[in-house]
């Protein structure tokens, strides 16, 4: 029975983009510096995490040696490997260094074209787009209007919001614009009709996503985002591997915000949960609800969120760590013919500059029993990632990327 697995480690990088200098980010490498950090004892934590990095079950698929491959340097950290496990590294074509991009790419179909970008001013937005989103959306006015950190400015505007009912709007270095409201005082449900209208407005700049980000609390110092957050991105231009998969009646079960970024197109079913660990558990159930030629498809966004963005070294190898000891509950639900593999869909370096995403390659690295494993080498684009599922599961070539199924022992099998 054939049945494939996708875990998406949000924000993994292993470094080494040839094409980092042009996004600013040459040097950027989030494992190796985390790696680095923890073996300095600058990512030790009271009550969290002390010492070097420990993911000895990432390991034991090829992690170190995946960043070998992506940097040419190498991890003390290296050990056996599993049987039948394989390990590489894989560069971005498309454009951005955003979570559309990836994931779309990882899919199956590269982000050829630019997305569209607000720039780093005050205000950030045109007045254009600020006052339809005043007179379409129904608000007395928006807050913000720059590139912020999330948390920071809810923390600088939340009050104001709360007393006005203007909402937050603000945008950073990705193709994005952001809403951050209070659920109560504002209302959730009236948050996410407002990003819809917001999504409409935002079409013709080609901006890649509309954010939804409530929050609780209510003063500066108990504010907090909760986890109820929701995207609204632009449907991908082709058909990616959900669609095709879908296509043939095999089922995508997509968990955390994997629905939100496909725009929901080729998804099956929906599986959301708040933190890392509760997305784990959503992740096991889904493995164990798959059947024949199914994928299910999982984004682990608190290593984004939590700890890329906030630059938070400590936090990040927690995460690591965290997921880590989990691995084998998913490795156990395992079966002859499966195929599970992890990897990442761009860097958030959280020793680097800045907020931003950090333009970097990605792990590439799995199981599946019966295979001969080994090195699948550096891969020219995340659609090799989706082409190798598509492979395991018996559908045709797609138009962008290769397979590397051949090159672990593998053959396509009949969903």
């Amino acid at each position: 029975m054939a049945r494939a697995f996708l875990f998406v480690l949000d924000s993994f990088g292993v470094g080494g983009a040839a094409d980092a200098e042009r996004y600013g980010d040459a040097g950027a490498d989030t494992f190796g510096h985390i790696a680095q950090a923890c073996a300095d004892g600058r990512a030790d934590r009271e009550g969290l995490r002390s010492g070097p990095l420990a993911v000895p079950n990432m390991i034991s698929l090829g992690l170190a040696r995946a960043a070998r491959t992506a940097t040419g340097l190498k991890l003390d950290v290296d050990t056996l490997l599993l049987a039948a496990s394989f390990h590489g590294a894989a560069q971005e074509v498309s454009s951005g260094k955003d979570t559309p991009s990836g994931h779309w790419e990882i899919a199956g179909l590269p982000v050829r074209f630019d997305w569209g970008y607000f720039p780093d001013t005050v205000p950030a937005f045109p007045a254009e787009l600020t006052g339809a989103i005043i007179r379409e959306g129904k608000v007395p006015g928006i807050l913000g209007d720059c590139h912020a950190p999330g948390t920071e400015i809810i923390e600088r505007f939340g009050e104001e919001h709360i007393r006005t009912g203007k909402p937050i709007c603000y945008t950073s270095v990705d193709s994005v614009l952001q809403i951050a409201a209070h659920e109560t005082h504002f209302g959730l449900e009236r948050l996410y009709e407002l990003c819809l209208t917001v999504r409409r407005l935002v079409d013709p700049l080609k901006i890649g996503r509309v954010i939804a980000r409530p929050f609780v609390g209510e003063t500066k110092a108990t504010f907090q985002r909760t986890h109820n957050r929701r995207d609204y991105a632009v449907p991908p231009p082709e058909s990616t591997l959900l669609d095709r998969l879908t296509a043939r009646g095999s089922k995508v079960i997509a968990v955390g915000k994997i629905g939100d970024i496909f725009a929901h197109r080729g998804i099956s079913e929906v599986r959301k949960a708040g933190g890392n660990m509760a997305m784990f558990d959503k992740a096991l159930s889904a493995m164990d609800d798959a059947g024949e030629g199914d994928l299910v498809f999982a984004n682990f966004v608190d290593f984004d969120t939590e700890f890329g963005h906030r630059r938070d070294a400590a936090g990040y190898a927690g995460a690591l760590e965290a997921f880590d000891r989990r691995l084998p509950e998913a490795l156990s639900r395992i079966k002859p013919d499966d195929l599970l593999i992890l990897t990442a869909d761009h860097g958030n370096d959280p020793t680097w500059r800045g907020t931003d995403h950090t333009r970097e390659r990605v792990p590439v690295i799995g199981i599946g029993p019966g295979l001969k494993g080994g090195d699948i080498g550096l891969r020219p684009t995340f659609a090799d990632i989706g082409e190798t599922v598509a492979d395991h599961l018996g559908l045709a070539p797609g138009r962008h990327g290769a397979s590397f199924l051949a090159t672990i022992g593998g053959h396509a099998r009949t969903a």
